[in-house]
């Protein structure tokens, strides 16, 4: 018996390691591919978004960070408080009191770009959120993330390589520009099929729904005409 050609939908995903919302919208995503019918396949592309480039190369102390950002504390604990929440709902340990401080990501962007070239960029997103996020590692350090993507066969040498390849920064930066004169202004943002887009951390039925809206529109347009016992 032969089995229809099921069509792969892709998503490039728009994200900043550095924003509790993309880590968000990545588990709720993955709660939806479970949910699609079977059969279905995803083709998943993430792409570097900076949510702030002005914060200098070495960093600053989130404390002061955000004071300045959102004027006081109690607003930012309130923020924190509610993200706490919904981490719990999607399986995130928020620990935003182990973050001490806020740094530039065009490093971390530098190495996930080479991760993807590697074939496991998918995991080493999921590797920094967490490192970041829940274990409050300083990942403005080499050491570090030499650590971090040990699993992979790279060293500190490596990363320290990666790091200062100018020419790795520019194609991120490059990046980074085609998806800004593209309209993304926030993250995170889901592309489906370079068609449909989804804006924040929609819960996973709305992901849900709508790719499963995408899959059946690509399976009625790859339905044809055809001729059968009872003709034509």
């Amino acid at each position: 018996m032969f089995k229809p050609i099921t069509p792969a939908i892709t998503i490039d995903i728009v994200s900043d390691v550095v924003c509790p919302w993309c880590y968000v919208g990545k588990k709720r995503l993955e709660t939806a591919l479970t949910e699609l019918p079977e059969g279905s396949e995803v083709n998943i592309t993430w792409h570097p978004f900076q949510l702030d480039p002005t914060i200098p190369d070495q960093g600053m102390e989130r404390e002061e960070y955000f004071l300045r950002k959102f004027g006081n504390e109690g607003k930012v604990e309130q923020m924190h408080a509610h993200l706490t929440n919904i981490g719990h709902e999607v399986g995130i340990d928020f620990r935003f009191d182990t973050i001490t401080y806020v740094l530039n990501t065009i490093s971390l962007h530098k190495l996930l770009h080479v991760a993807g070239q590697e074939g496991f960029k998918d995991k080493a997103e999921e590797i920094l959120f967490k490192a970041y996020f829940t274990d409050g590692k300083d990942l403005r350090e080499a050491s570090v993330l030499a650590k971090l993507f040990e699993p992979f066969g790279w060293n500190q040498e490596k990363v320290e390589s990666i790091l200062a390849d100018d020419a790795i920064g520019y194609e991120v930066k490059q990046e980074i520009a085609h998806y800004q004169s593209m309209g993304v202004s926030g993250v995170p943002f889901f592309i489906v099929n370079n068609k449909y887009g989804i804006s924040g951390a929609q819960p996973s039925e709305v992901f849900v729904q709508a790719l499963t809206t995408v899959r059946d529109e690509m399976l009625e347009a790859m339905s044809g005409q055809a001729c059968g016992p009872e003709g034509c």
